[in-house]
């Protein structure tokens, strides 16, 4: 019976390691089928001349997942299983798909406000599914993932989600291009809605243990103020960490309008598109090992910087650029720069806070930047329809240098600093 045990928590970490890169692979199936950067702001723009309605589809996916996740943190810290949560609210995530799939056809018989109300409502519904699954996701990963792998898992489950978003991107701008209006828009959506439940099959099947939870209080308004409070009172480290993802947001603020000011200055036609969101994960694909391993290698602070130096340079090339061909490159740095964001963001966040507090660092480390993450693509809608497009990319050029800034001068190591602590007390 002694040996049982180990076997079988080891069978569990194979097991789990399998089912939930499967499960990202599908999911970024259906992200690439009905991509926030491309598809959906595509659809959009066919109903609406609106730069900041338009901007605004990507923020909405950004603050979907932001802001919710501190509501659930009291909760999560509570649970001695997170799966059923992660399961339950998942749900809430993938059905709106299906949604905009009817919502696309019926643009042929109602009004054009209606369906642009309707698509807006569906994609903060699904966007704000993800953000209730966040908190509960994330803690079962580092539940279910042993130290030792996690990066490993971070990084294949992101490249195997890149590269099926990358096929599924290609896959959604040729049938834009070869199906009538809005017959392409609706296929899009419902081959989305099936990857996503293929997706949540895989994710069914994660095995957990439970696990005994310390907390005797109640997860109540009053709890979650204060535990809340006092991770930001106490951990000095995490405030300049948070002020630099809030700067951070002001720099991407640009990605939401690569695809509109391409096709507004260059004519890119919609199978072009789809190629550049094809590029753009595939490149994700195969840089998110990579940052992983540097992240282990030098830390997660010096990756956010350089991912963030990416970024900025990705703007500037958007901006000068001569020709269409010029953003096959900008889009490879914007995968350059969310492999950072996604695996490295993921990675030093979770090396926050303690087992007792973890979700609330998890949770606030989100939430509180969702604010920037709405005004910032407000601003640069504004901005892109008042004076021009080059000014909203000065703003990111000029956030994405204070954010790196900031991480260098100010950030530590949050793994750096804890080994730090037994040798001062020593």
């Amino acid at each position: 019976m002694q040996t049982a045990t180990p076997m079988r928590h080891g069978n569990d970490m194979r097991h789990n390691f399998v089912v939930n890169v499967m499960d990202g692979a599908f999911f970024g199936l259906a992200l690439g089928m009905a991509s926030y950067v491309t598809v959906i702001p595509l659809f959009v723009e066919t109903l609406t001349t609106s730069t900041i309605l338009i901007g605004l589809i990507a923020t909405i996916h950004e603050i979907g997942w932001q802001l919710p996740q501190i509501l659930t943190s009291a909760r999560v810290s509570r649970l001695p299983l997170y799966r059923r949560m992660v399961l339950f609210m998942s749900l809430h995530e993938r059905w709106p798909f299906l949604a905009l799939a009817v919502v696309a056809l019926l643009a042929m018989v109602i009004d054009v406000r209606l369906v642009l109300i309707l698509t807006l409502i569906f994609t903060g519904w699904q966007s704000l599914g993800g953000g209730l699954t966040a908190t509960a996701w994330q803690s079962m990963i580092g539940k279910i993932m042993p130290p030792t792998v996690r990066g490993r898992f971070f990084g294949l489950q992101s490249s195997a989600a890149n590269l099926m978003t990358s096929i599924g991107a290609v896959l959604g701008g040729l049938l834009l291009g070869v199906l009538p209006y809005p017959y392409n828009f609706a296929a899009c959506f419902a081959i989305a809605a099936l990857a996503m439940g293929i997706s949540y099959l895989f994710l069914a099947q994660t095995r957990e243990q439970k696990r005994s939870v310390t907390q005797s209080e109640p997860a109540n308004w009053q709890t979650f103020r204060r535990e809340a409070w006092a991770v930001l009172r106490n951990d000095s480290n995490f405030r300049w960490f948070i002020l630099a993802r809030v700067l951070s947001q002001f720099a991407r603020m640009a990605l939401a309008f690569y695809t509109i000011y391409a096709t507004r200055t260059f004519d890119m036609p919609p199978e072009v598109a789809g190629i550049m969101t094809g590029i753009l994960s595939l490149t994700q694909m195969f840089a998110s090992p990579i940052v992983g391993w540097l992240g282990d290698q030098f830390g997660n602070r010096l990756v956010l910087a350089g991912g963030t130096l990416l970024m900025v340079i990705s703007v500037m090339l958007a901006m000068f650029a001569p020709s269409l061909e010029w953003f096959y490159l900008v889009f490879a740095l914007v995968g350059l720069t969310n492999a950072v964001q996604w695996t490295s963001m993921l990675a030093i966040t979770v090396e926050f806070g303690t087992d007792e507090n973890r979700a609330y660092y998890i949770g606030l480390s989100n939430t509180l930047i969702a604010p920037a993450t709405l005004i910032a693509p407000l601003i640069g809608g504004w901005l892109a329809d008042s004076v021009g497009f080059a000014s909203a990319f000065h703003v990111s050029i000029v956030g994405g240098i204070l954010s790196i800034i900031v991480l260098l001068l100010f950030v530590r190591n949050p793994v750096a600093r804890k080994r730090a602590i037994p040798k001062r007390a020593g």
